[in-house]
């Protein structure tokens, strides 16, 4: 480090040639926000200074535009369905940079274990991945996971290297009301993220004051300012099936940039391979009327303010030259991503251990799991909203024969389960859901934030009980089928999460099977991602576990009677 950084000093004050000079474009300040037409020079992966320099090697930015790499300031690795190598070849063309990661998927199948293992794998990409401890497994008391993380966990967790903080803290009911075991956690850390959602007045007084410092739980403005108001940070989030940006903009408008970042939180990779990622907030946000530079802020400087990333986020002296080379700023594709001063270089795929597999056990599962004995009368359902993961409370008639309750394809009434997997409890969680207009067949996955049991909604419990085994089966994944015949799937053999295949194959399994569920009837624009989410215990307002049904707003189980 010394030798180093006594080269680095020399070449600043240009006594010496920088290992690479990128000359000639407009670069960002993000501390001003202005635009200096000076030189970056770079020496041992660190920007060196700016002004007129001399380098060993030019990078010719003439008529561009020089900005820090992306940052995103929260997100879940496991919804990429890739491996982290494969995820890391995805977005650093992209611009994206460094990534603060939440690996509560994982945790809630393999445990500790399964965190470490994939800490330890981003040892070997160029992508700076940073994680925080997950601090709520299983996400709520109706949830299931294969064990649950206590606070001896998370300590050791915090000890690690690339781990910076406490994850989003998901049980905010627990942290209002001052229960000892949230509050245990949270004296684990001082940096904490957070998972508000809906939270208001007094109650989001009482969450802050835990020192709970940020949310990106936000969906309407009212809660965005609120959240500025107590002193916390605002991440907007622009995710596959929550999209709040638009909603959050006015915020940015009004009161600039200040304590506001993006993130993605949980994105698909076809949607990322076909739309970008943080690079495509950016750019919608540009697009919206928003100054590029206050943008191009909250993708870089902000994240790293917020995390204490030293060193990253800035194109200034000390920090890492971690640069975006962008051709305009209205695509925000870049032309070029230098990580630490270099074009990035080809690294190693990574290497699966057998025993992050074979991770669904659920036994003999027949149709007959899936009956729901029924007097008649309304009962309650699950609403699905297009574009977000919280849900509405309905309550309808389903159809019955027999002293059983039935789906209703005439009025987009489909039944849902929850599959307890990690221990083959054979418990299953039954209800009735609205929103996804499947006609026939089922639609199954093991990804089912957050304790990640198997969900599936169907027109039929044969469907339904194919879909289920097929899963088991492959060890995980994701399956559209009708009847018997399986029409689409995309193999997870990877704690039911993650794929081990290229990102190609993965993307094309993907946009399968998105058409084999419009080819069931189903009208939602990410049908999979908002199946994952129906049995998140912690998003308002109605969801389902493999214990049951989950109102949220009450945190209490309910019966299916309404």
């Amino acid at each position: 480090m010394g030798l180093d950084l006594s080269r680095r000093l020399a070449v600043s004050r240009g006594d010496v040639p920088a290992d690479l000079v990128v000359q000639g474009g407009k670069v960002l300040s993000v501390f001003t926000r202005e635009w200096l037409e000076v030189d970056v020079a770079i020496s041992d992966g660190h920007v060196a200074g700016l002004g007129a320099y001399e380098g060993r090697e030019t990078l010719d930015a003439s008529g561009r535009w020089v900005v820090p790499g992306f940052i995103d300031a929260h997100m879940h690795l496991e919804s990429s369905k890739l491996l982290v190598d494969e995820f890391a070849r995805l977005v650093l063309p992209f611009g994206t940079t460094a990534v603060v990661a939440d690996p509560h998927e994982i945790a809630n199948v393999l445990g500790t274990d399964g965190v470490h293992w994939l800490i330890d794998l981003c040892d070997e990409i160029p992508l700076d991945v940073y994680f925080m401890a997950s601090s709520c497994v299983p996400a709520s008391g109706f949830e299931s996971p294969r064990r649950a993380l206590n606070p001896g966990d998370l300590d050791a967790l915090l000890r690690r290297r690339r781990v910076i903080g406490l994850a989003e803290m998901m049980n905010f009911p627990g942290v209002i009301s001052g229960a000892s075991e949230e509050l245990a956690k949270l004296a684990l850390a001082r940096h904490v993220d957070g998972h508000a959602p809906g939270v208001l007045g007094r109650a989001l007084n009482a969450y802050a004051a835990a020192g709970i410092g940020s949310d990106h739980e936000a969906y309407t403005a009212e809660e965005g300012r609120e959240r500025l108001r107590a002193g916390m940070w605002l991440l907007i989030r622009e995710a596959t099936a929550a999209r709040n940006l638009q909603a959050l903009l006015p915020l940015l408008a009004e009161y600039g940039p200040n304590r506001i970042a993006f993130c993605t939180d949980d994105r698909e990779p076809e949607h990322i391979a076909a739309d970008g990622h943080i690079n495509s907030m950016v750019r919608d946000a540009v697009a919206a009327g928003i100054p590029a530079e206050d943008a191009l802020v909250c993708a870089s400087l902000n994240p790293a303010l917020w995390h204490g990333l030293q060193g990253l986020g800035a194109v200034a002296p000390g920090y890492r030259a971690d640069l975006l080379v962008l051709p305009d700023l209205e695509g925000f594709v870049p032309d070029a991503v230098l990580k630490n001063g270099r074009p990035v270089a080809e690294f190693p795929r990574a290497e699966v251990p057998d025993w992050v597999r074979h991770t669904v056990r659920i036994g003999a599962f027949g149709p007959e799991m899936f009956r729901i004995p029924w007097a008649g009368g309304a009962a309650r359902v699950i609403g699905v909203v297009p574009g977000q993961i919280v849900t509405d409370a309905l309550v309808a008639t389903p159809g019955e024969r027999a002293g059983e309750a039935l789906p209703d394809p005439a009025h987009d009434l489909a039944k849902i389960a929850v599959v307890e997997r990690h221990l083959g409890t054979g418990r299953v969680g039954l209800g009735f859901v609205r929103g996804f207009g499947i006609q026939r067949g089922a639609i199954a996955s093991s990804v089912a934030h957050d304790a990640h049991n198997v969900v599936v909604v169907g027109m039929n419990d044969a469907s339904m009980a194919a879909a289920v085994r097929r899963l088991a089966n492959r060890g995980g994944g994701i399956v559209v089928v009708d009847g018997a015949e399986v029409l689409a799937e995309l193999p997870l053999p990877v704690a039911g999460l993650l794929s081990d295949a290229p990102l190609e194959e993965v993307v094309e399994q993907s946009h399968l099977l998105a058409d084999a569920a419009r080819e069931l009837g189903c009208t939602l624009e990410a049908p999979f991602q908002h199946l994952s989410f129906l049995a998140l215990s912690v998003i308002p307002s109605l969801k389902i576990t493999d214990r049951g049904l989950v109102d949220v707003d009450r945190f209490e189980l309910v019966g299916l009677d309404a």
